[in-house]
């Protein structure tokens, strides 16, 4: 349908007020949702504009840290759920060579944290509450040369708020459509500390060269000033620098879309896919530490290399799906960030045990000076069932971590189940993951989490 201009704003606004029963959306692994929250502005929907929203809603149940207290009382173990995603991606193609989008949302509310800024106490704007709306992404493109199929090269440049950021397919991950109930979150290098939440500000490039894809960006990390106290590297960029970000693959067998930056996890066996591909981030002197008394600034440099493979098997609508990524990270001596997602644990000052270098919670060293290798497996259960009610695809993954500031590397790993009503659109996922917990330098045991995840988006 053709929308006036006039007409436009109030569209809109009726568009995001009206997510019915019989609105469709287009996706991996379902048909019944059409080309999605969509109004088309022209007679060929070459022109329109696009909403995308949704939810990713968790239960877990988690054997906390040593030294671990809960609201100001000691625990070894916690059950609990949790908001980890609530977004929303509007996008708008006004012509065929220009393009905005906006997405914004929360993540990570808990039952202890989460919440507005300085929300704390019990009250209306206790701890946890009210969080904080925030913009994930906001960025203007500009096609410089379109993709057509008569041409082996595209372009186009854009910039503000950005998603571009190299270094590897899983850094660019979609959060719709992961294999597992998550990312590994050392994918995101810098993730809230010289970024927000995985984006910088800068101008990006983009496009494609035959079987090739690339993407390049220019940014200006966001400010960092921990002051260095010891020989150990810190996050501190002092007048910051800009930094430079890529990613370069080959797609061997059918070409991926690259509208937007967010990379698939798992097709479900609707395309043909196999990549191999490699990228990188650098920023100058973006950590700090004492060298002999004086403060020395070091350099960020990170570099990866990793393949995807998804594909059908068979006749009965099976899929298998890979991944494989190695990480070399440098952020200067001994760096190392402890991070544990919607952790809801703080120090228990009572412990007298030995704790968890790590920290309380679910905290564990997460991203480092060093070397990490990240696999992943899943595989689409056959059915028979022209419109199957339920798909089952069991995964696995396992990460081995070798950080400079341990004398001992790690290994842990995910087993887990997506349970697809209606492709990624409606799925449960349950999953069982373990992590390394460090009480020295060279000696750590395991800890386990389950975690079941109701997701669902439009």
């Amino acid at each position: 349908m053709i929308i006036k201009k006039s007409t436009l704003l109030a569209g809109v606004a009726s568009l995001c007020l009206s997510v019915a029963a019989t609105v469709q959306v287009r996706a991996q692994g379902s048909d019944a949702y059409g080309s999605g929250l969509k109004m088309n502005l022209n007679e060929d929907g070459s022109k329109y504009v696009r909403m995308i929203a949704w939810n990713q809603v968790w239960f877990r149940s988690t054997e906390m840290n040593p030294g671990t207290a809960i609201n100001g009382e000691g625990a070894s173990s916690s059950t609990d759920i949790g908001m980890r995603r609530l977004r929303t991606l509007l996008y708008a193609q006004v012509t065929k060579r220009y393009m905005i989008l906006t997405h914004f949302g929360i993540n990570n509310q808990t039952f202890t944290n989460g919440g507005a800024a300085s929300s704390t106490g019990t009250g209306g704007y206790g701890a946890a509450k009210k969080p904080g709306l925030f913009f994930h992404d906001a960025w203007n493109e500009y096609a410089v040369v379109l993709p057509a199929p008569e041409k082996k090269f595209s372009l186009t440049l854009g910039g503000g708020l950005h998603y571009y950021m190299g270094l590897s397919r899983a850094t660019m991950a979609s959060t719709l459509n992961f294999l597992g109930a998550d990312a590994p979150i050392f994918n995101w290098p810098l993730i809230e500390n010289s970024d927000q939440f995985a984006r910088q500000m800068g101008l990006f490039a983009k496009g494609k060269y035959g079987k090739f894809e690339y993407r390049f960006s220019y940014n200006k990390p966001f400010a960092t000033n921990v002051t260095p106290t010891t020989a150990v590297a810190v996050d501190n960029n002092g007048n910051t620098k800009w930094s430079k970000a890529g990613y370069v693959e080959y797609q061997f067998l059918d070409s991926e879309s690259n509208l937007l930056p967010f990379k698939v996890g798992t097709y479900l066996g609707t395309k043909k896919v196999f990549n191999v591909g490699a990228g990188f981030y650098t920023a100058p002197d973006g950590t700090r530490n004492l060298d002999n008394g004086a403060v020395k600034k070091h350099d960020i440099k990170l570099f990866s290399a990793d393949v995807f493979l998804d594909m059908p098997v068979g006749t009965k609508k099976a899929a298998v799906t890979a991944y494989s990524v190695f990480y070399k990270y440098d952020f200067g001596p001994n760096y190392l960030r402890n991070l544990g997602i919607m952790n809801v644990g703080l120090a228990d000052a009572s412990f007298t045990g030995t704790k968890a270098l790590a920290g309380a919670g679910n905290a564990q060293a997460t991203i480092g000076t060093g070397s990490i290798w990240f696999t992943q497996v899943g595989y689409l259960l056959p059915t028979s069932q022209e419109k199957p009610k339920l798909r089952i695809q069991p995964f696995g993954s396992m990460a081995y971590k070798n950080f400079e500031a341990l004398d001992k590397a790690s290994t842990q790993f995910d087993l887990g189940v997506n349970w697809l009503i209606d492709g990624h659109h409606a799925k449960i996922t349950t999953q069982y993951s373990t992590r390394p917990v460090y009480t020295a330098t060279d000696k750590y045991s395991s800890k386990g989490e389950f975690l079941m995840q109701l997701a669902m988006y439009l």
